[in-house]
């Protein structure tokens, strides 16, 4: 099994706000180092791994090879353009890539750097047997299906709306639940998730073919969907609490405390190594 790792890292982040402004998170700091870098570095030397592609957006491609060329440069990481709107048109772009004795690919977010390298291993020696392997944790929260509430427009005869206006009194989006799911056959989906090359090739020649388009677009939100789609199991291995995706601020807090405590961890364990060992040692 030789694989190559998709990184898609075209999103502009519009969900992570910093300070009030907008921006991609990808190049975050994260205890001193890019959170890409963090990812990266999960995969760059395993042994399985004969590929790492990272695809940014398509816009800023020159800019972000001079700021990083040199150190993925080193590693031998390749930086394709990525999409612009969608995260399976970065993958897509990325596939043409992969070089010819590839036979795996994973995809990992670029804004997932926590994957322990058990994990990892965990669902590289699952996709040995299976075709399409994802890492997955159980849902403990309860889950409910909501649907948008149309209100009526009482603001309208409001002194102060007609003075102010809409200003005076925005308005607060409200939903109401039409059903609770069981959570008992839920989990929630992470990455790195592994398909087999020719797989994952023929689950976006369904895009490039247009035999999926339009609205059944909008429900690709992971590349095992894609596999899903062709009628092809999809099977799911143990993921971690830890394995968090950052999406906002609060995010890189909880990513921080994580790793600062995993690197206490780390200390004790070295330093006991170092307490026992021999002399020879």
């Amino acid at each position: 099994m030789k694989i190559a790792v998709i990184m898609p890292a075209a999103g502009l982040g519009r969900r992570f706000a910093n300070e009030g402004e907008k921006k991609s998170k990808i190049e975050l700091e994260l205890a001193g180092r890019a959170v890409f870098l963090r990812s990266l570095s999960l995969f760059w030397k395993r042994p399985e791994v004969g590929q790492v592609i990272l695809a940014v957006h398509p816009e800023g491609v020159e800019a972000f090879k001079l700021r990083w060329g040199d150190q993925l440069g080193f590693h031998g990481v390749t930086v394709v353009a990525g999409g612009v709107a969608e995260r399976w048109e970065t993958v897509m772009k990325a596939l043409k890539a992969v070089k010819e004795d590839i036979t795996h690919v994973a995809v990992h977010d670029a804004v997932r750097p926590l994957a322990s390298a058990a994990m990892i291993t965990r669902v590289f020696e699952t996709a040995e047997r299976y075709p399409a392997v994802i890492p997955a944790v159980p849902v403990n929260a309860t889950l409910k299906r909501v649907e948008d509430v149309q209100e009526e427009d009482d603001q309208a005869d409001d002194p102060l709306t007609r003075i102010l206006g809409a200003a005076a009194k925005p308005r607060i989006p409200i939903q109401k639940v039409t059903a609770t799911l069981d959570r008992a056959a839920t989990v929630e989906v992470q990455t790195p998730q592994v398909f087999s090359k020719a797989l994952l090739e023929k689950a976006y020649a369904q895009i490039r073919d247009g035999k999926i388009a339009g609205e059944a677009l909008k429900g690709v939100t992971d590349d095992a969907r894609l596999v899903e789609m062709l009628g092809e199991t999809v099977y799911v291995v143990a993921g971690e609490a830890t394995n968090l995706k950052i999406t906002r601020p609060d995010d890189v807090k909880l990513a921080e405390a994580i790793l600062k405590e995993s690197g206490q961890e780390e200390a004790k364990l070295l330093a006991r190594k170092r307490l026992f060992a021999n002399e020879e040692e």
